[in-house]
């Protein structure tokens, strides 16, 4: 009951007053005060325990000091434990060392120690304890002086503790022991804490609790699980707490059988039902992916706190299955539980993913409801459950109105900005952060260097390296590996690696983001450096790993090497996962061998769109267009659903235009926005079958600014050789302001080239001089094609003789330039001076040297060249070489030799060739034999026409063969062939 003033002052005038010689002595407020033979201390006991307020406990200190009655161990203990409720230790403290004088009884310091323990203050316990330890402890005393220092981390004053232990005899004590075990596994010394309890000769529940959770919370799970084993063969029964610990681990190292097996052996022990165990359960599983098993363990729950609330919705959460987080929020809501702080940071991500803004808001009704919207980690959840949500609005009034920000708060308003691409308010942000004085912390400088990643702005980046660098934030992982990623990102990889080698302790995620960096720039043998010199730091990879290095062999094309990869991946047991799949597929379709992505496909369980893209993809780089519609079909059939990337690979291989229509139409049906790509591609397509108007409508409904879209329409007219409308359409692409680009001006080049007007080919060049494309490559090259076919050979050689910088097309277009002028002996020159120049000729370059040869009749240069064909530079002949050959020889004469190449070509000769030998051959009128054989093989051809029946009717009949003319002849007719009538170009007035 509460003890009033007035009922205070009533209980010292009821006391009778034996010391009367003191009595006169005395002062008024003396006078009227018990003394301590007239006050009995159970009554004094119950008058403290019954103080209602501070005020009133200091009131009855003071009249019990003046009237001498502090004495004895219940009133000192008594007041010394008000003092502690009243959250006063440091006034407890100094009663009970000035009432003692420093020189306390045993008994009274462990009263009081226990005291200070049981209400929380370690740190004033161990002050006391250093003050008074000097006049004798016993195995009372140890226990709350050890767990004190187990919870302010006073590992060096736990040690003297011990040492102090062991002087005093003490050290066999099972429960000083069992104190000191746990002390030294909570501060990292598992070592420490085994040999303490090796050495106990007694050893009860209690100890080998502290020993299992000890082995928990350092980590060592397979000790845990012996030493609860060993627990049991002593007969000591486990309890709740007992499993907590390894069951908490069991998820972390999947260990799904140990898992198991305890749950199994809680539900034999009767511990099921303990809160914090239930909720252990329910994490296990979860970690396992079973949340089946989660929720049932949940419904078996007769009794249900927060804490199983919690942990089923961070279960749901840590599987996104938003949905079913919130009706666990709902049922905790009809349960009458209100949520916590752990409730509202675990549940409102959930609404940014699926519970979108009218169930987010409601959540933020329920909050405020609950009072918790004052609390800064609530604010900062809810500014980042808006900001996913688009609603930065709303995020910035709940910033700005908090009262109290603190680094959290300030990087969710950053992480907000980020993850709506605002990448200038972002770092307004961060600048307004620095100027009110708070201190960023590694989370924020990650996230600005993650604003600079993205918006690639190199200068900014430079500067928050710069603050990183001054704030001591290079000695963090984190941020040095976001570092990493930036410099990479912004295109200056060489930064990135010199900080990479500088960095002392570099992680997996270090490693990968290096090998990542060099294989987006297309440098596989940096990528497979780094991947072998983390294989020699003994640096175990991962998939992320190997995906960087396959990714970069897809680039380079070195299939040796990337069989070599795929091996490693299957020892370390990574060819399972599709994402690794999809890599290689690509790997091997890039490098030309179809069959191995074909096998990687029919072999893989789980297949997603990527991987039916990556099979599109290889099919439509190596030609093999006829197998990309079944897989298509496939893949409709397996429900899964196409993207834009699969679009992009079914328009190029249409086969007519029919096709192409089915497509565009089936995209129109299933998405509800088409990007850019798809409109270029399908305009592409189009154009091949010479469908302009479909072309200029999707070009309509992109609009005439899109530059990309701009380019592929006027690419679209050069195909279909509108050379005139792709003139005037760079006309009014330059009054609507649409800045051109170099693939903007090759299409001008390529229609120049059409209409062959060599005084618009120098418009367009000066165009291009005033622009700054004439440096590109490309464009040089295309220009020196363009006058060329212009007839300006002279202008195009002074392009070629400006150039500073010459690659291989450059070289080959200036030869096939020459090549179409009949200037043999230049290109040959030419070609002598590229390979004097150390360039390495291509295939292509090869067609427009024999070419020339064969247009100029230079047979032994031709000759010799097809021979360093494969001798000297390795290049296998293509039909475009044969035929060039065939075409040389014919023309010269040598049908012999023309016909023993045809013959020796390793695959079917093509029917151009075969027509171009037969007109030789009747050119010539002397190989009527050669002929009758190429003749034969023409219209043997599943492709043969009236053209081939019709030139070998000729040769038959120049050679009197009037037979076989005949026969021939009647073999046309029989298979619906006719002669197509000539027509003369010659008008007639």
């Amino acid at each position: 009951m509460a003890i009033h003033r007035t009922n205070l002052s009533r209980y010292f005038k009821s006391a009778r007053i034996t010391h009367r010689s003191k009595q006169s002595s005395a002062k008024p407020f003396a006078s009227s005060a018990p003394t301590s033979d007239a006050i009995h201390p159970e009554g004094l006991t119950g008058l403290l325990h019954g103080t209602c307020s501070l005020k009133c406990l200091r009131e009855l200190h003071a009249r019990l000091a003046v009237a001498g009655a502090i004495r004895g161990t219940s009133v000192i203990t008594g007041l010394v434990e008000r003092y502690l409720s009243f959250g006063k230790p440091a006034s407890a403290a100094l009663l009970f060392v000035e009432t003692y004088r420093g020189r306390p009884v045993v008994y009274s310091l462990n009263l009081a120690v226990r005291g200070f323990s049981d209400h929380g203050f370690h740190r004033e316990l161990l002050d006391l304890y250093r003050e008074l330890c000097g006049f004798g402890s016993d195995n009372f005393t140890f226990p709350p002086v050890i767990k004190a220092c187990t919870a302010v981390s006073c590992l060096r004053l736990g040690r003297e503790v011990h040492c102090r232990v062991l002087r005093a005899g003490h050290g066999g004590n099972v429960g000083v022991q069992t104190g000191l075990l746990d002390m030294y596994a909570k501060s990292g010394h598992i070592d420490v804490s085994r040999r303490v309890f090796d050495c106990m000769v007694q050893r009860d529940s209690i100890s080998w609790n502290a020993m299992v959770s000890g082995y928990s919370l350092n980590g060592c799970f397979r000790e845990a699980v012996e030493a609860l084993r060993e627990m049991q063969l002593d007969a000591m029964r486990p309890n709740a707490s007992t499993l907590v610990g390894i069951v908490g681990m069991c998820g972390g190292v999947g260990a799904r059988d140990v898992g198991y097996s305890l749950h199994a052996f809680a539900l034999r022990c009767g511990v099921t039902d303990d809160e914090s165990l239930a909720s252990a359960f329910i994490s296990m599983y979860a970690a396992f992916d079973d949340l089946s098993s989660s929720r049932l363990v949940f419904d078996l729950q007769l009794v249900k706190d927060l804490v199983s609330f919690n942990s089923m919705i961070s279960a749901y959460m840590q599987h996104s299955n938003w949905k079913e987080a919130f009706g666990i929020f709902r049922l905790m809501h009809c349960a009458g539980l209100g949520p916590n702080l752990v409730t509202v940071v675990s549940l409102l991500p959930s609404g940014s993913d699926f519970l979108g803004i009218n169930h987010s808001e409601s959540v933020h009704a329920i909050i405020i409801k609950f009072g918790l919207a004052e609390q800064v980690s609530v604010v900062s959840a809810l500014v980042s459950m808006y900001s996913k949500l688009g609603k930065l609005d709303a995020s910035m009034l709940l910033f700005y109105c908090s009262t109290e920000k603190n680094t959290v708060l300030w990087n969710s308003m950053i992480s907000g900005y980020l993850v709506n691409n605002e990448w200038k308010m972002a770092l307004d942000v961060f600048c307004r952060m620095q100027i009110e004085g708070v201190a960023a912390d590694a989370i924020t400088v990650t996230n600005v260097i993650s604003v600079c990643r993205h918006a690639k702005d190199l200068h900014v980046a430079k500067s928050i390296h710069a603050f990183a660098v001054r704030n001591r934030f290079e000695s963090n992982h984190s941020v040095m590996n976001a570092l990493l990623a930036m410099y990479s990102d912004c295109g200056d990889i060489s930064t990135s690696y010199t900080l990479f080698q500088k960095m002392k302790v570099r992680m997996l995620i270090s490693w990968n983001t290096m090998i990542s960096g060099f294989a987006e720039i297309g440098d596989s043998e940096a990528s497979l450096i780094l991947f072998c010199q983390m294989r020699h730091e003994e640096v175990q990879f991962d998939l992320v790993t190997l995906i960087g290095v396959i990714s970069s062999l897809s680039v380079s094309k070195d299939s040796t090497v990337g069989e070599s990869v795929h091996s490693s991946a299957i020892k370390s047991g990574c060819d399972s996962d599709v994402s690794l799949t999809n890599a290689l597929i690509t790997m091997y379709t890039n490098c030309g061998i179809v069959e191995a992505g074909q096998q990687l496909f029919d072999s893989c369980c789980l297949r997603n769109t990527i991987t039916y893209n990556a099979l599109m993809s290889g099919y439509r780089k190596n030609n093999v267009s006829e197998k990309i519609l079944p897989l298509f079909y496939q893949m409709l059939k397996n429900d899964e659903k196409p993207n834009l990337v699969t679009l992009l690979n079914l328009l190029p291989p249409c086969q007519s235009q029919l096709q192409g229509k089915s497509i565009h139409s089936y995209a129109v049906r299933n998405f509800t926005r088409l990007e850019t790509p798809f409109f270029t591609s399908a305009m592409g397509m189009y154009s091949r079958f010479n469908n302009m108007e479909y072309c200029r409508k999707l070009f309509s409904l992109v609009g005439e600014r899109n530059l990309i879209v701009s380019n592929a329409f006027l690419s679209a007219c050069v195909q279909c050789r509108h050379a005139d409308m792709a003139v005037d359409f760079f006309k009014h692409m330059l009054l609507l302001n649409v800045k051109p680009d170099a693939v903007t001006m090759l299409a001008l080049i390529s229609a120049c080239s059409q209409l062959e007007n060599a005084d618009f080919a120098a418009c367009i060049t000066a165009v291009m001089l005033q622009k700054g494309f004439v440096s590109k490559v490309l464009v040089l090259n295309a220009l020196i094609d363009m006058h060329s076919r212009c007839g300006s050979i002279s202008f195009a050689r002074e392009l070629f003789d400006s150039s500073v910088e010459k690659d291989s097309v450059t070289w080959g277009s200036m030869i096939n330039a020459y090549s179409m002028h009949g200037n043999g002996e230049a290109a040959i020159d030419l070609f002598s001076m590229m390979i004097d120049s150390g360039v390495v000729p291509d295939d292509i370059t090869f067609v427009s040297i024999l070419s020339a040869c064969s247009h100029s009749g230079l047979v032994e240069q031709g000759r010799r060249l097809f021979k360093s064909l494969q001798a000297d530079h390795g290049i296998t002949p293509r039909m475009e070489h044969y035929a060039c050959m065939v075409d040389l020889l014919g023309r010269t004469g040598h049908m012999d030799e023309a016909y023993d190449i045809v013959r020796s070509m390793p695959f079917r000769p093509s029917d151009n060739l075969l027509e171009s030998l037969l007109g030789a051959c009747r050119f010539h009128g002397n190989s009527s034999k050669i002929g009758e054989a190429v003749g034969k093989l023409l219209i043997g051809s599943e492709h043969g026409n009236s053209r081939s029946y019709v030139m070998l009717s000729n040769i038959y009949a120049s050679a009197g063969r009037w037979s076989d003319c005949e026969q021939l002849r009647s073999d046309m007719e029989a298979k619906g062939f006719r002669k197509n009538v000539g027509v003369s170009s010659i008008g007639m007035t």
